[in-house]
Formats: structure tokens, C-alpha cells, sequence
């Protein structure tokens, strides 16, 4: 009966670790939402977020292809990210994540002495984290500058379209 439960507890945090996934790509429909949004701050300057769950890879590659296909919208041909903001740990894509701890001490009472060590395993099981990644774009025509943070919007959404 032991290796049923410990069987039925393992099954039952995976199967609730992958309750907490990243959406498809899409408008974000509330404020704790996952989903892009974004803010004109000029005529040809923008502000892009995407909110997800898990590693803050996809969410960027998301992030990005938005600020891509907001510029085409728009009706330019490319833009440049001025300022990235990345919220989340390089680690937030959750999952069962092993961890051992040791640890000693020693204390006196009275006329008594004692000293012990100990050995801790435990796991993690919280499942994926919230990611969320900013850029802030400014859009232009034409020929794209020959700068790391400028990229051809329509690029872009090739590039990253297939991994959505």
C-alpha cells in the first residue's frame, strides 16, 4: 500500500504543476492575466508586455514577436528596443526540483552535553511562476539601423511565429 500512495502523491503534484502552463498567444483579458498589452507613450513609441507562466524564454520570444507585429500594424517597417524590463527567475518553469540540506548542532543543559547532525531531503513542487517581460520600442520606415537592439519587424514574426 506505501508505494501506491507515494505513487498517487507523485502523479497528483504533476498533474497540478501542469495545470499552470503558458497560454496561447493573445491579448491578456484581465489584470492577472496572461497575454500581451501595450501603451502608446509617442505617435511612433510603445511600450509591450507580455504576462506568462514559467521560463522567461518564451515569454520574451512572445514580448517580442507583439512588439513586431504591433509595428506592422502601425504600419513601419522596424523597430528598436530602448529599454527591456525582465520579471522572473531563469528557474520559474517550475516542476519537481530535488533539493538536500545538512545540518549539525550542539547545545548544553545542565551537566548534559548533546551534538547531532541531520540530513534533509526535500522537494520542491510548486509548479510554474509568473514571467512577465517589457519593452519599450520606438518604430521607424525604411532601412533598419545598424544597431544590436533594432530589429526588421517582419523578421521577426517569421523567426518566432513557428515557436508560438
Amino acid at each position: 500500500m506505501k508505494p501506491f500512495a507515494v505513487g498517487l502523491i507523485a502523479f497528483s503534484a504533476l498533474t497540478l504543476g501542469a495545470c499552470a502552463s503558458l497560454a496561447p498567444y493573445g491579448p491578456q483579458q484581465s489584470a492577472r492575466g496572461q497575454g500581451f498589452s501595450e501603451q502608446r507613450i509617442e505617435g511612433d513609441r510603445f511600450r509591450v508586455t507580455y504576462n506568462g507562466v514559467g521560463a522567461p524564454g518564451p515569454v520574451a520570444d512572445r514580448a517580442l514577436f507583439r512588439a513586431a507585429q504591433l509595428t506592422v500594424d502601425q504600419g513601419y517597417d522596424w523597430f528598436e528596443v530602448t529599454q527591456r524590463w525582465i520579471d522572473g527567475r531563469p528557474d520559474s518553469a517550475g516542476g519537481v526540483r530535488p533539493s538536500v540540506s545538512i545540518g549539525a548542532g550542539s547545545g548544553r543543559y545542565g551537566g548534559y552535553r548533546a551534538s547531532g547532525v541531520g540530513v534533509g531531503l526535500g522537494l520542491d513542487l510548486s509548479g510554474p511562476q509568473p514571467t512577465s517581460t517589457t519593452l519599450e520600442i520606438v518604430m521607424g520606415r525604411g532601412q533598419r539601423p545598424d544597431r544590436p537592439g533594432a530589429y526588421d519587424a517582419r523578421g521577426v514574426q517569421d523567426a518566432v511565429r513557428p515557436r508560438l
